[in-house]
């Protein structure tokens, strides 16, 4: 038998990347790899898509949160006033999404797959870092997509077992990653999140207080950034919240979210009324 023959008959390892998966026998399904036609790639797709704002993060002793708007926006037009933009990840960490709204759902749903089906290949957890890793290689190969105008930008948080903290990562389209500290914001309403989560986060937050921090800070993005959609109380609408610690993740119940926000609401008022 031939050295090469006898190697075909060798059963390959099974690839612990779902993504790489898809890249060799259905490159197609891969977010990445969709078809826009015939556009240049000085040509701006922006518009042929929803877009998700605003996202904002921040740790508390022994976990981190995660919170973002419900608004989707299509230039001057609101396309959703329900998009959920924060998912569970895996059991231990959570990822938003700001940018391209269906590549980044998808993105998310693949990212998803991609730890469970290491999990089973290995039978063991991957590592925080090695999420944040493979996460920055997902946005990596979206890149040509980025270039087009469908750019997608994640922000991802966990539970670190090994370290007994929480952690966070921002990425650029590029697929550069950062472990951000304390707090972080992307999307549209960012910069305004960011003034808010300045002034509010400290190391000493609860849980409760930090859930308060995030939608104020949301509440702060929406007063500037007409594409970042504040709680509404009329619809019944809250943001989406995340909770990671040793616990897990979970996700913050309607209740808890519509006191924290009618909380800011009536703040707010009382001030607006003194003033």
């Amino acid at each position: 038998m031939l050295p090469d023959e006898a190697a075909a008959t060798v059963p390959r390892a099974a690839s612990t990347s779902f993504a790489d998966y898809l890249g060799v026998h259905h490159p197609a399904l891969l977010p990445s790899n969709r078809t826009l036609g015939p556009v240049s790639p000085a040509a701006d797709a922006a518009h042929l898509a929803p877009h998700a704002t605003t996202i904002v993060s921040l740790s508390f002793p022994g976990g981190v949160l995660m919170a973002g708007d419900r608004r989707a926006t299509m230039g001057n037009v609101i396309a959703s006033r329900h998009i959920e933009k924060v998912f569970r990840a895996d059991h231990y960490s959570v990822l938003g999404i700001a940018g391209s709204a269906g590549i980044g759902v998808d993105l998310a749903r693949l990212f998803q797959v991609e730890l469970e089906h290491y999990e089973k290949i290995e039978a063991t957890m991957m590592s925080l870092d090695g999420k944040a890793n493979r996460l920055a290689a997902m946005v990596r190969q979206n890149l040509p997509m980025a270039m087009q105008g469908l750019a997608v930008v994640p922000l991802f948080a966990g539970f670190d077992a090994d370290r007994h903290t929480g952690r966070l990562f921002s990425f650029d389209v590029t697929g550069g990653r950062y472990e951000e500290h304390e707090h972080h914001s992307i999307g549209s309403g960012s910069v305004f999140a960011r003034g808010a989560l300045k002034k509010l986060w400290n190391p000493r937050l609860d849980e409760a207080s930090a859930v308060r921090v995030a939608v104020e800070a949301l509440y702060d993005a929406a007063d500037d950034d007409s594409a970042t959609g504040g709680p509404d109380a009329v619809r019944s609408l809250w943001p989406v919240v995340y909770v990671v610690d040793a616990a897990g993740a979970r996700r913050i119940p309607e209740r808890d979210l519509e006191a924290a926000s009618r909380s800011v609401i009536d703040a707010r008022s009382a001030a607006g009324r003194e003033a």
